[in-house]
């Protein structure tokens, strides 16, 4: 399943900040139906992404009922991306 879609970069402040875009909800409702073929395990979805020339893997993280794309400080930096910066990502979900 390949979707698109653009988001605003948004900081998680915990121990240490994380980093995400946030999946729109009818991206999320999407993928929620293949959820349960291609989760791992505690509801993550393994993906393949790409923001502009920067392609990376991943796993979206469940909340509140939507989706968080993770961006590790690499492919902020190789994107020059930051928080409030917004995203256009190209997302494949992984099928096992």
């Amino acid at each position: 399943m390949e979707l698109n879609f653009s988001g605003r970069v948004v900081e998680w402040r915990g121990p240490s900040p994380y980093y995400f875009v946030p999946v729109p909800d009818e991206e999320s409702a999407d993928i929620r139906e293949l959820a349960a073929m291609v989760t791992y395990g505690w509801g993550v979805i393994p993906v393949e992404a790409q923001i502009g020339e920067v392609v990376f893997r991943t796993s979206l993280f469940p909340r509140d009922n939507g989706y968080l794309l993770p961006l590790k400080a690499a492919v902020r930096k190789q994107s020059g991306l930051a928080a409030g910066d917004d995203a256009t990502v190209k997302m494949t979900v992984s099928l096992h």
